[in-house]
């Protein structure tokens, strides 16, 4: 907004210098040729009444202006048609030239060469500073922090402070400029018309009856006006400079790219953002560019706005949104949102760790459309601690499960199926033995994600039907068509992998959740804290764990496959669901595997989705057995009527064969005795045919 409102200044400085420049030609004129006085003032006149015909955007008293210099274009006129009556020597001459270069053109011409050159000069400079200042930024943008060097660090740090510094103080002193010339343009322009009135005076003195003193009267006035516009600047000017330096001194610590954390604390509980943020484009399959602009939020939208644009545009909805931390290509600070489809998503990278977990903080925020409560602030800090976990790119396992570590290490292996769950869930009041019926001790539990490529499972590739191949989850069509182009639900989940393992069981949710503790309590144990971060697509025909960097699919299971799911208890960020295979280590039986995952806050979400494509596709299965029994009677429909046509056909042609032979007879006898017909084989064949038919049909 401040460079568009810089665009508005400088508009008006070069509408002031094209306007200023028209009229000191034309008062060049008057002192160049004195026998073309007349011509010149006349001009001069007619520039001073099309003052009210230019268009100043910041033009705040055009109208006090407006009439003066039609005031002061009247007076001219009236002076310059007595100047042809008027008998004046060439002395007289030399003097009005002596005071038009005196008065007249010295002060357009000062504020021509001086004033306006001055305004070009400091865009010129600005625009060094402008540019000096963003390559500083990029290349600070670019420090790796995996490799952090303190002497290049260091460099680029003050590089980023001299270039951000001199910008600043270039900046003000280039709107001071700006400001000062509002002011300059009304004595620019007054002053001259001043002196060249006061030229006429003295060359018309012969003619001072013309001289009123009302007409006195008036330019005294227009004389104290320029002095008081005059010292109302001074004190502008002043108080400028004031300004000035008391943003420079306060101003100090904000050009560091990454302020003291202590002294600019982080505000988690804004509802709205702007500032600059670098936004990630891809070019390629795996290029990609980084692109800086000037991003802010809108109510439920984020705006971004490029250099040179007037207004913002619409990046992206994100009410509903998900965000979180990303690592990104060797960049700090970098951050993803996922809109609340799952079609759309965004990489930025803030500036400072600070703006980094402000506009996540913020982001989280809105999603939640807490700006639409009465009190944002005081919404937005009861969800805080939501916002404090997506800051982090995988919240800490370890933490979550430091207080059960003690007692799943002193607890030996076979209790692993007692009472005692570790999730609090209903499951805890099985017995021993209802939990063997549910999951076999010492069943082996896989804690990561096996790719096809590493491992191939007979009854893991049979179940997942993975295909390896770089997917799309956003519905987009590229070379080859998508299995799932045509499908009604297209829903995008962040989901963390946390274990599998084989189950005896699919017809209760206890199953779910004796799995879930069995795989937490071996976590604790056995120290395992990584997850394997994945998107989950839910289609109407299968669910895909998607790598969110390379879009390769890494397990699909087929929906009709997903026979259980369920949500924990009391953990809602907990879900699994158990996946029925007809393979596994007996090939001649069928095999359950309950999958456990953690997601942000969205596991009834993801089971309802689940069960929405359930639904959906019973629907659609049921419509497709309609549709084809459907299809079957039309087409028996279609059969019999072809046979039946085809029956009409026959008994027509047998009609006309009879009708045929029939004339034929009638045409034999009227031709006389003694002359006969000789029918053909085919026609004899075709008459009995004919009389069978009759016959069958005087029979029917």
């Amino acid at each position: 907004q401040t460079r568009s409102l810089l665009g508005v200044f400088e508009e008006d400085a070069a509408a002031i210098s094209n306007y200023i420049n028209q009229l000191f030609q034309a008062m060049h004129r008057i002192y160049d040729a004195q026998n073309e006085l007349s011509a010149a003032t006349h001009l001069t006149s007619k520039l001073l009444k099309e003052y009210e015909k230019q268009r100043f955007p910041l033009g705040g008293d055009d109208e006090v202006m407006t009439s003066t210099l039609q005031q002061f274009a009247k007076v001219i006129d009236e002076a310059s048609a007595s100047a042809y009556f008027a008998d004046l020597v060439i002395s007289c001459h030399a003097v009005l030239s002596t005071q038009l270069a005196d008065a007249m053109m010295f002060p357009i011409t000062q504020f021509k060469e001086r004033d306006l050159k001055e305004i070009l000069t400091l865009k010129e400079v600005f625009q060094i500073a402008s540019n000096d200042h963003d390559a500083a930024i990029t290349r600070y943008s670019r420090l790796s922090k995996r490799r952090e060097n303190e002497k290049i660090k260091a460099e680029v740090t003050e590089d980023v402070y001299t270039s951000r510094k001199k910008q600043h103080q270039t900046m003000m002193h280039y709107f001071c400029a700006l400001n000062t010339l509002q002011y300059k343009k009304k004595i620019s322009l007054l002053e001259p018309l001043l002196g060249y009135m006061q030229a006429q005076i003295s060359f018309f003195k012969m003619g001072s009856e013309n001289l009123t003193e009302q007409l006195e009267e008036f330019l005294t006035n227009i004389g104290t006006s320029v002095q008081n516009v005059r010292r109302e600047m001074d004190c502008e000017v002043e108080n400028m400079q004031q300004t000035i330096e008391d943003l420079e001194v306060a101003s100090d610590p904000l050009y560091l790219p990454d302020p003291d954390p202590t002294k600019f604390p982080v505000h988690r509980n804004l509802t709205r953002k702007a500032g600059y943020l670098n936004a990630r484009n891809k070019t390629g399959l795996v290029s990609s560019s980084w692109e800086r602009q000037f991003y802010f939020t809108q109510g439920g939208n984020l705006m971004s706005q490029a250099r040179g644009d007037v207004a913002g545009g619409l990046v992206m909805d994100i009410d509903n949104c998900s965000v979180m931390a990303v690592d990104c290509e060797d960049r700090r600070y970098c951050f993803q949102i996922t809109s609340f489809d799952g079609k759309k998503s965004s990489i930025l990278q803030a500036e400072s760790k600070k703006d980094y977990e402000e506009w996540i903080c913020t982001i989280n925020n809105i999603s939640k459309q807490i700006y639409l409560s009465e009190n944002p602030e005081e919404m937005a800090a009861r969800v805080n601690q939501s916002a404090l976990e997506a800051v982090t790119p995988s919240p800490s396992f370890q933490q979550r499960h430091e207080s059960m570590r003690p007692a799943a290490q002193s607890r030996p292996p076979a209790a692993r199926t007692s009472s005692t769950g570790s999730l609090g869930s209903d499951s805890a009041a099985l017995s021993a033995l209802s939990l063997d019926s549910l999951v076999a001790p010492d069943t082996p539990i896989q804690f990561d994600i096996i790719s096809p490529v590493s491992e191939d499972l007979p009854g893991q590739a049979k179940s997942s039907g993975q295909s390896g191949r770089r997917t799309n989850p956003f519905g987009e069509s590229g070379g080859s068509k998508s299995e799932t182009e045509d499908s009604i639900l297209h829903q995008l989940f962040i989901v963390r992998f946390l274990g599998s393992m084989e189950v005896k069981s699919d017809e209760s949710p206890d199953v779910v959740y004796e799995t879930m503790r069995q795989i937490l309590a071996a976590r604790a144990i056995h120290n395992v804290f990584r997850m394997t971060e994945s998107h989950l697509l839910v289609t109407c025909d299968c669910l895909k764990l998607i790598d969110p960097q390379t879009q390769v699919t890494r397990l699909r299971f087929p929906l009709p496959s997903v026979v259980l799911y369920a949500t924990h208890q009391e953990n809602k960020r907990l879900f699994g669901f158990v996946l029925r295979t007809s393979g596994g280590r007996v090939e001649s039986r069928q095999t359950s595997i309950c999958y456990i995952f953690e997601s942000n806050n969205e596991g009834e979400k993801i089971c309802d989705s689940v069960g929405l494509a359930k639904q959906i596709a019973f629907h659609a299965e049921l419509d497709r057995k309609a549709t084809e029994k459907q299809k079957e009677i039309e087409r028996v429909k279609e059969k019999q009527q072809k046979e039946l046509n085809k029956q009409k056909q026959i008994e027509k042609d047998l009609e006309e064969q009879s009708r045929l032979i029939a004339a034929s007879s009638r045409s034999n006898q009227s031709s006389g005795e003694g002359q006969f017909v000789v029918l053909s084989s085919s026609q004899s064949e075709d008459s009995d045919l004919g009389e069978d038919a009759k016959k069958k049909r005087e029979s029917e």
